[in-house]
């Protein structure tokens, strides 16, 4: 930690594009594989991606089991750390359209988002895998 801000701290595990993003995935589009992450529009390249899975997981973000499926796989988790983004996620879309309604996100999302915040994390967290 380089400082006891508490502004600086949440940048220390959670500052760059990338760790944001696999939360997004993650949280809001049920991601659980690092092939899914691949996928993403944004592009990660397999050794960002890699790196910021493994700090997730050490920071307590997330969580990664083997996937019974196929061993060779792992499948990745929010632990309840990680869920508690989900809110910041969703004022991050708000703030983001307010500043540039441009952008790909319906309008009526993101009311919905304005005015009734718990109700829509509520329904991304009931939609997670326990």
């Amino acid at each position: 930690m380089r400082s006891e801000c508490t502004v600086s701290y949440g940048l220390d595990i959670f500052g760059d594009k990338w760790t944001l993003l696999i939360i997004r995935d993650m949280a809001l589009e049920q991601k659980r594989f690092y092939k899914e992450f691949l996928q993403a529009k944004e592009g990660i390249a397999t050794n960002i991606l890699s790196d910021r899975l493994k700090r997730l997981e050490q920071n307590g973000i997330i969580r990664s089991q083997v996937y019974e499926q196929k061993k060779t796989q792992k499948e990745y988790f929010l632990t309840d750390k990680g869920k508690r983004l989900i809110p910041i996620l969703l004022e991050i879309m708000a703030w983001s359209f307010d500043e540039n309604p441009d952008l790909n996100l319906e309008a009526d999302f993101v009311k919905k988002i304005q005015t009734n915040r718990d109700a829509v994390v509520q329904y991304f967290l009931d939609r997670l895998p326990k």
